[in-house]
């Protein structure tokens, strides 16, 4: 385990010069350029939805000509561990810029969790007291705690506080199995859900049953959230070319079902495994790429050296300009999480990524995600965990070559049309600006 004391890397600032596509709306840009401050965990290099998510939002509003400031951590996740570049020892601690510091921690253990989140939400409430007041904070709540650091900056320079809800807490710390409602860390982050909802000016969710959420069993006015999808950077994540990749894996004969992402607690990806145990034998040519890091990936290996599953290749974290390769080279993509009320409300981001290079998706999660990919008809849906279904989908799109690539095609095409990360961007950049213009109209009236 990772010794304790670490720096973040401090505020950084995304220049309006920077190369981005300009946004969908031109309702979003202004005349007086916004200035936002966005507190994430999560940023480049890392890898995942969070990270990316607020990388392409703040250069797309830079790129409009916003002033964008990202108060960050220096990248541990998944695996805990500080990129050597990162490190500057000095007394057992590491130091960068500015003296914010984290834990960092692998994402296995409620308590290293809890702490890793901890002490970002104390080093980032600090370091963006003493940056220059902007506009509005918005912080975004893969975890939880960072919505504290945001309210706190928010509170001391007297501006808006937007918190950004793209995971239920504590409801997703039980789902995956890390704690139950009668738990006294359920209790605690139950009361700062509580006290974050009520305190933020406003709320920006990433799904529409996030927002039915928050109004049913935490009774935050409807006025007060909206609901803005994740999106897709359609130039990055687009069809390409597979031979070169898939001659490079050796993967020419075989047909590939890729899992890519996250190796977490919550991707009950034993169903996978079950399921290329039961295919080893009865369709040999079926191969499962498994690409990403996380807390479970160890242990699914080992289950995969104890089942002597042959069919099951790993590789490691690929950066996220790669990852498009890596699609291309599959034959189908899996997006799996376990059977859970509360990941039916999520709308996993990978999914769209998928679709977005044109590959077919077997998709076991229910709610939201299933009922996007039957209105795309970009894929087939199965029940979560549920190994025979999955290989019963696979058996049919391996045998059925049109309904891949029609499956394929549709996915790309609802993309372009509803999710490109254009046009989230600038749905985004637009909810910001209502804010701040009802902000000044409240100020006029009372005056």
């Amino acid at each position: 385990m990772p010794t304790a004391g670490r720096a973040i890397r401090a505020a950084r600032r995304n220049a309006p010069a920077l190369s981005a596509t300009r946004a969908h709306s031109n309702s979003a840009i202004t005349e007086a350029p916004l200035k936002i401050l966005y507190i994430s965990q999560y940023f480049p290099p890392e890898m995942g939805a969070p990270a990316a998510r607020v990388s392409e939002l703040s250069h797309h509003w830079a790129a409009t000509g916003h002033d964008v400031t990202v108060l960050t951590g220096f990248p541990n996740h998944p695996d805990g561990k500080l990129r050597p570049e990162y490190r500057k020892p000095f007394r057992g601690l590491v130091f960068r810029e500015q003296g914010s510091w984290l834990l960092p921690f692998p994402n296995r253990k409620a308590y290293e969790r809890m702490l890793n989140y901890g002490s970002f939400c104390l080093s980032a409430g600090v370091t963006g007291s003493f940056l220059p007041r902007p506009d509005l904070v918005i912080a975004t709540s893969p975890q939880l705690l960072v919505g504290l650091s945001g309210w706190w900056i928010a509170k001391i320079k007297r501006i808006p506080f937007v918190l950004e809800v793209r995971d239920l807490w504590p409801e997703s710390l039980a789902a995956v199995g890390a704690g139950n409602a009668n738990s006294f860390l359920y209790r605690i982050l139950h009361k700062i859900a509580g006290f974050l909802y009520r305190k933020a000016r406003h709320i920006v969710v990433v799904t529409p049953a996030f927002r039915d959420h928050l109004i049913r069993h935490w009774r935050v006015s409807p006025d007060k959230i909206s609901v803005v999808h994740n999106g897709v950077e359609t130039d990055l994540f687009r069809p390409l070319q597979s031979e070169g990749i898939r001659k490079r894996l050796f993967l020419d004969e075989r047909f590939v079902v890729s899992y890519i992402g996250t190796v977490g607690m919550a991707h009950g990806l034993e169903t996978l495994l079950e399921a290329a145990q039961r295919l080893q034998t009865s369709a040999p040519e079926v191969l499962f790429l498994l690409v990403g890091e996380g807390a479970e990936r160890e242990r699914i290996q080992a289950i995969t050296a104890a089942k002597e599953l042959t069919n099951v290749r790993f590789v490691t974290q690929q950066p996220r300009e790669k990852i498009p390769l890596y699609i291309s080279a599959s034959d189908v993509c899996l997006v799996l999480l376990k059977k859970s009320e509360v990941f039916d409300t999520v709308i996993p981001t990978k999914m769209l990524e998928f679709m977005s290079c044109a590959k077919p998706v077997v998709l076991g999660v229910g709610g939201q995600a299933r009922r996007i990919l039957e209105a795309s008809r970009a894929g087939l849906c199965i029940e979560p965990e549920y190994p025979d279904a999955l290989c019963d989908a696979i058996e049919r799109l391996r045998t059925q070559d049109y309904l891949r690539e029609s499956l394929g095609q549709n996915g790309r095409e609802y993309i372009l049309r509803n999710l490109s990360r254009e046009r989230t961007a600038a749905d985004y950049l637009n909810v910001l600006l209502g804010i701040l213009e009802s902000r000044t109209t409240s100020k006029k009236a009372a005056a």
